[in-house]
């Protein structure tokens, strides 16, 4: 007799799983010791499985215990398949989230070496895309990463081996009565579930989501013709996997269920856990209760609760005007951002910036830090800026672009809430001698390519193009990781793809502004790149834009020119560096820097092709003359 069978059964009744055999069972919730689970997963007490809690940049695991043979031992084939699953996504905000789960099969029970964030606790930077891996995966996705190929930050994926999708959907669902799909946002809170069929007979993987109010739509999301017998191993484990950010994020799933060669068992949603009240719930059950306590109670606690508030008015007041009204941005109660600041304390002040000084916090409810800037309310030019920073920003989401968590208003005062970037500014480390450690070559380069990415993301890959119009060393912020995100989008204007921004006042910081600017007043995508140039040279001279040690008057663009033309323009490069470079990735980047820094825009590449030169799938063209002398020694 084969013991592998009995085995598994054992293992089955051990586990006190729904079932009645071992290639098919059913959790209507989940009891403690059904599961395994690694990293941040737990089973709370009311049977809810909680992928990820509120804790950063971490991830969880959950499979069962028992594993699954899908492949049939005589021909090798997978064998059909299905499984059905209820999810949630609880946020700290509105907008933005952790970075998703996924539904996974895999040859081991659990992920080991696995990283959170952009990976999903699926894969890691060495083995990401290894055919060895034999994992699949369907991701429900909520950033946006475009090293990925990531679609946007709403979107299903079905995953082989590596974090790129090969098919992918903004999330949706078909509704038979209208003949189309209707959208989703997976961050919302409610409860949906999500249905993976695979056909041995066709080779084919169905992907289908819904509500859970709505019953299987006839038409499932996504479909791929795939044959799994390559991918998979025979024992094979299916489980969750789920990750977190910067963004606080609880990832549940509340019900599963799996059957090899038929229909998996449709879930109960009556016997389904309950999800832990929203503060929106919670308000509403406090208003039903008011009215229930009595008129001479209410009459007494109502004018407690009115002289109550006006006094809180008086120390917090707030305004509101009708632009905010168009833009979906969370919006601070002044005295959430007091607390969180204690009081806006000179020890909590992280940098004084042209229009407002910027402050650490930590959130009283969920211990988020932030950045929060403050922003003069007398000046027009602050208000301006303010006002063009959260129109600007409001909808950007980029890994390479810092986060805008949100604002605040009160009379005379504005302020800006974004994600805490731990390693502050890029200047201080290029020009603070009390730093320290030195950027090393790598890292540069890395912040280089980071920012450029973000870049490319404002100019050409949203339905607006952005124009910073400020790029420069000191906008650019390093977390934790020493991953360079462009942020301060105070002078940022907003313009549809084919139309052009009016002329204004020339604005931006002296040494990156472009040489027509100061004759057209117009800023322009090929503006920014000239000042994004003089950022590359800034980073690998580790030399301000404008050298006050050789000339007050002499620009860092023109010295390294001088530098290429006398054949030595490596050595330009960091002395810090201490000679740890490549001298021809060295050379290169800095011969970027002088294309985007041309005096003539049309000599300048666009964004595009500056990440093109940067990964190397562009060759880098002649570099014009530009009237500055005699031809450069080396090319």
């Amino acid at each position: 007799m084969d013991p592998k069978p009995s085995l598994l059964l054992v293992l089955c009744l051990l586990t006190d799983i729904t079932a009645n055999k071992y290639d098919e069972f059913t959790y209507n919730g989940f009891k403690r010791g059904e599961l395994y689970l690694d990293g941040i997963a737990e089973i709370t007490p009311n049977g809810l499985l909680r992928l990820t809690n509120t804790t950063k940049n971490q991830q969880g695991h959950a499979f069962h215990r028992v594993p699954l043979h899908l492949k049939n031992t005589s021909d090798g084939n997978a064998y059909s398949f299905s499984t059905c699953f209820v999810f949630a996504i609880l946020t700290e905000y509105p907008d933005v989230s952790g970075h998703g789960l996924a539904l996974v099969l895999s040859p081991t029970l659990g992920l080991p070496g696995a990283l959170p964030k952009e990976y999903l606790g699926l894969f890691n930077s060495t083995n990401n895309g290894n055919s060895s891996n034999h994992v699949l995966a369907i991701e429900l996705d909520t950033i946006l990463n475009m090293d990925v190929g990531d679609i946007d930050n709403n979107h299903v994926g079905i995953d082989v081996n590596g974090i790129r999708s090969i098919n992918a959907a903004p999330a949706s669902y078909f509704i038979d009565k209208y003949g189309k799909f209707k959208n989703l946002s997976l961050i919302s809170g409610e409860h949906m579930q999500v249905w993976v069929d695979y056909s041995n007979t066709e080779k084919k993987l169905n992907v289908t989501i819904s509500p859970i109010s709505v019953p299987k739509p006839s038409h499932p999301l996504l479909s791929s013709f795939i044959d799994l017998s390559s991918v998979i191993l025979d024992a094979t484990f299916i489980g969750f996997s789920s990750a977190t950010g910067s963004i606080l994020t609880s990832h549940y799933v509340l019900g599963w269920s799996f059957k090899m060669n038929g229909q998996a068992a449709a879930l109960n949603p009556s016997k389904l856990p309950s999800l832990p009240f929203k503060k929106h719930r919670r308000k509403l059950i406090s208003l039903i209760i008011w009215p229930a306590l009595g008129v001479v109670v209410f009459i007494t606690i109502t004018a407690f609760s009115i002289a109550y508030i006006i006094r809180r008015k008086a120390r917090y007041p707030e305004v509101v005007e009708e632009w905010e009204l168009e833009h979906r941005t969370h919006r601070f109660s002044y005295k959430e951002l007091f607390k969180a600041t204690k009081g806006f304390r000179e020890e909590y002040l992280l940098g004084v910036g042209g229009f407002g000084r910027v402050y650490k916090g930590e959130l009283p409810t969920s211990k988020t830090e932030i950045a929060v800037k403050r922003i003069s309310h007398d000046s027009k030019q602050g208000m301006r800026e303010f006002v063009g920073e959260i129109v600007s920003n409001s909808q950007l989401r980029h890994r390479n672009v810092v986060q805008l968590l949100g604002y605040s208003r009160r009379k005379g005062e504005l302020l800006v809430v974004y994600e805490f970037m731990s390693n502050g500014s890029l200047d201080k480390f290029l020009y603070d001698t009390s730093k320290p450690t030195t950027l090393s070559w790598s890292q540069r380069r890395n912040i280089i390519r980071g920012v450029a990415s973000g870049l490319l993301y404002l100019h050409e890959e949203r339905e607006q193009i952005v124009v910073h119009r400020d790029i420069k060393a000191s906008n650019v912020l390093l977390d934790g990781e020493m991953t360079g995100k462009l942020g301060d989008f105070g002078l940022s204007r907003l313009y549809d793809h084919g139309g052009d921004l009016q002329n204004t006042h020339v604005v931006g910081t002296f040494g990156y502004i472009a040489p027509e600017l100061t004759k057209t007043g117009r800023p322009t995508t090929s503006t920014d790149v000239f000042a994004f140039g003089v950022f590359i040279l800034e980073v690998v001279c580790g030399r301000r834009p404008i050298l006050q040690q050789e000339s007050p008057d002499l620009h860092l663009v023109d010295w390294v020119w001088r530098s290429w033309r006398s054949g030595g323009i490596v050595e330009v490069a960091d002395a810090r560096l201490e000679g740890d470079y490549d001298p021809e990735e060295v050379k290169l980047i800095l011969k970027i820097g002088l294309v985007c820094s041309h005096p003539s825009p049309a000599a300048r590449p666009t964004t595009r092709q500056v990440m093109q030169l940067l990964d190397g799938d562009l060759s880098l063209p002649e570099i014009p003359k530009d009237g500055r002398g005699e031809e450069p020694k080396e090319s």
